[in-house]
């Protein structure tokens, strides 16, 4: 599989400003991918203001990613605030380039910056099955919480799209690499980078891991666009060989 990870600055609160953005980035690319991948809440920065930008799964920037989907011929993938019978989510759209759609809204909210309090909680892990190749995505906070993530699904990619700030980018760099190693599966990360509203400066640190926890693309500090090719046939040969899934330990969620 090859997917393009789009690492860039966002405008604060500003989708309209913020599509044009990803937009030019993403045309600006003419190799031929499979997946494209955006950060957290691409369309606004980490707001905890989601009234001011929030829309519906019928809105504009939705429409947007069914357009580049289509145009591109790829899937696209990134969360954005999404206001659904009065609740507020940070969604996450996986746009096929048919422009079928499935989601997951993060479940994990990030106390610290109080998203708790403004947006609704998700529930349900979302596993998509796509060209052959079984993904799951999470968003940002979640990289934090391994039982979630924990790969009772068999899955073979595993995403986060984040705002991670670098105050804290150490913590993104090994916990990417552990969930790779424990979940025996491709992890790929991609973060923003600049500055928000509220003064806080991301680096980005974008990157894959592979299953043995080697760099596929290694951190990331500028802007661009970052395109790998995954191999799931040596990732599965190497599964088969080592068969550490084989001993996880079974529990439930609740």
């Amino acid at each position: 599989m090859k997917i393009a990870l789009v690492q860039t600055t966002l405008a604060w609160e500003n989708p309209t400003e913020n599509r044009s953005h990803l937009a030019q980035k993403i045309n600006g690319f003419l190799e031929e991918v499979d997946l494209i991948v955006l950060p957290e809440m691409f369309s606004s920065g980490f707001t905890m203001h989601p009234e001011l930008v929030a829309e519906s799964m019928a809105g504009d920037t939705v429409s947007w990613m069914q357009h580049i989907a289509h145009s591109k011929k790829s899937a696209v993938l990134g969360s954005l605030v999404i206001k659904e019978e009065q609740n507020y989510y940070n969604r996450l759209l996986f746009v096929f380039p048919d422009g079928n759609i499935q989601t997951y809204d993060k479940r994990h909210l990030f106390t610290l910056a109080g998203e708790d309090k403004v947006y609704k909680a998700g529930k349900d892990k979302l596993i998509i099955t796509y060209k052959g190749w079984k993904i799951c995505p999470l968003i940002c906070y979640d990289l934090r919480f391994p039982v979630f993530a924990r790969n009772v699904e068999n899955y073979d990619l595993l995403i986060y799209v984040a705002n991670w700030p670098k105050v804290r980018i150490n913590a993104w760099d090994i916990l990417l690499k552990a969930r790779a190693v424990e979940n025996q599966c491709y992890t790929l990360g991609v973060n923003r980078i600049g500055t928000d509203f509220n003064q806080l400066d991301y680096t980005g640190h974008s990157q894959v891991v592979d299953y043995l926890g080697n760099f596929v693309l290694e951190p990331q500090e500028t802007e661009g666009v970052f395109i790998v090719t995954l191999d799931a046939e040596k990732m599965v040969e190497t599964r088969n060989k080592l068969a550490f899934l084989n001993d996880k330990d079974t529990f439930t969620l609740t």
